[in-house]
């Protein structure tokens, strides 16, 4: 199954790290570390493989990728000998790297980021193309009329005035051009009823939103185990620090918030209640492309006996992120071959703030996942 990536931040760390993450396994140079469906659980031939992806994308930025990848390589993120042993294969993905588009009304943006996916695809003669959404977080919109009626969103966007966040025009645009769609940030994305009519009009799927690499990834395993104890947690408060890109972005106190938003839903879902506490995002310029996570829960045993956990994380985000852009590209196009429409709820798994009214608890996330691979091998039908 041939398929492309096309990658919305394409420059970026998250992107470049994937890339050439997955130029150095489809060489033989790296093992998928990280691939959660290369896992014996998940692994299926109904999955294209990391060697049949294809990458292209937009972005702000004019650094080149083999110029990035030396530079997270350099950051000690990517092991320079695989930067400098790809760097030719980055070469080639840099003729479909392109500048995002910016069209006189966010209707002809969108038709020129359509005709930039549909160049794409017949220049690698694709059998489709995953567009994901790797970009730096956006503020929540405030509410349009438009963002709830399909007919309404097509002749909104032919006026002066922008009614989409950048993350749904692009969401709209990958959708009116036949792609799947995922959101790896907070972003709003495609989580507006107008664009959910969009993709069942079109019959595609699409997923999202905000990667869980981290102290989310942590929370999710440890709140189950509160409730299967019968334990009641009385506060949960999370310090993060980050730097890079990602981290001057949520600086700014609108994204700052949509994301720490996002991270607290799988605490209320788990426990089904809020305890008190909250999440803080810090920047430290200083850590650059890694993050550190310090938590302190309190919580209260048999006869209200009172006890405290704490757990701290530190990890490199773009490397934990990586590998699941990779998966995340293989699930939705496996899922798009099956026919599935509308929100795939089946990938909780890699979010913090999945679609849909699923499980929060990680474990019952991969079960979901496994069925839902299983599923794609039942249901998929020839080209």
């Amino acid at each position: 199954m041939s398929t492309g990536v096309w990658l919305i931040g394409a420059r970026g760390s998250v992107a470049v790290t994937s890339m050439t993450g997955a130029l150095a396994v489809r060489a033989g140079l790296a093992a998928p570390t990280g691939c959660v469906l290369e896992s014996p659980g998940l692994h299926s031939d109904s999955l294209p493989g990391i060697g049949d992806l294809v990458f292209g994308g937009h972005d702000i930025s004019s650094v080149l990728l083999d110029k990035k990848a030396a530079a997270l390589a350099e950051a000690g993120i990517v092991p320079a000998r695989l930067a400098e042993a790809v760097r030719d294969a980055l070469l080639e993905i840099e003729q479909d790297v392109r500048p995002l588009p910016v069209g006189a009304t966010q209707a002809e943006t969108a038709e020129e980021i359509g005709a930039d996916l549909d160049r794409f695809r017949r220049r690698h003669g694709l059998d489709r193309v995953v567009v994901i959404n790797v970009s730096t977080t956006e503020p929540a919109p405030p509410s349009h009329p438009a963002h709830a009626d399909l007919d309404a969103l097509d002749a909104a966007l032919h006026g002066p005035d922008p009614v989409l966040p950048p993350s749904s025009l692009v969401a709209y645009a990958a959708l009116r051009a036949g792609c799947p769609y995922v959101d790896f940030t907070p972003s709003t994305g495609a989580r507006l009823p107008a664009l959910d009519a969009l993709a069942r009009e079109q019959g595609l799927p699409y997923g999202g939103h905000d990667g869980k690499t981290g102290e989310t990834l942590v929370k999710s395993v440890l709140a189950p185990m509160f409730v299967q104890r019968n334990l009641k947690v009385r506060t949960w408060s999370g310090i993060n620090l980050l730097g890079g890109g990602d981290g001057a972005n949520l600086a700014e106190p609108a994204a700052n918030a949509a994301k720490s938003a996002s991270k607290q839903r799988v605490l209320a879902e788990t426990l089904g209640y809020v305890p008190q506490g909250d999440t803080r995002i810090d920047f430290v310029e200083d850590l650059d492309d890694f993050k550190t996570a310090w938590d302190l829960i309190t919580f209260e045993g048999f006869l209200g006996t009172r006890m405290r956990m704490e757990f701290s994380w530190h990890g490199c985000d773009s490397a934990l992120a990586a590998p699941l852009i990779l998966d995340l590209a293989r699930l939705t196009a496996a899922a798009h071959q099956a026919g599935r429409t509308g929100p795939l709820t089946e990938l909780a798994f890699f979010f913090k703030d999945p679609l849909g009214e699923v499980p929060h608890a990680l474990a019952d996330q991969w079960q979901a996942l496994r069925d839902a691979v299983a599923s794609y091998g039942a249901r998929s039908t020839p080209l």
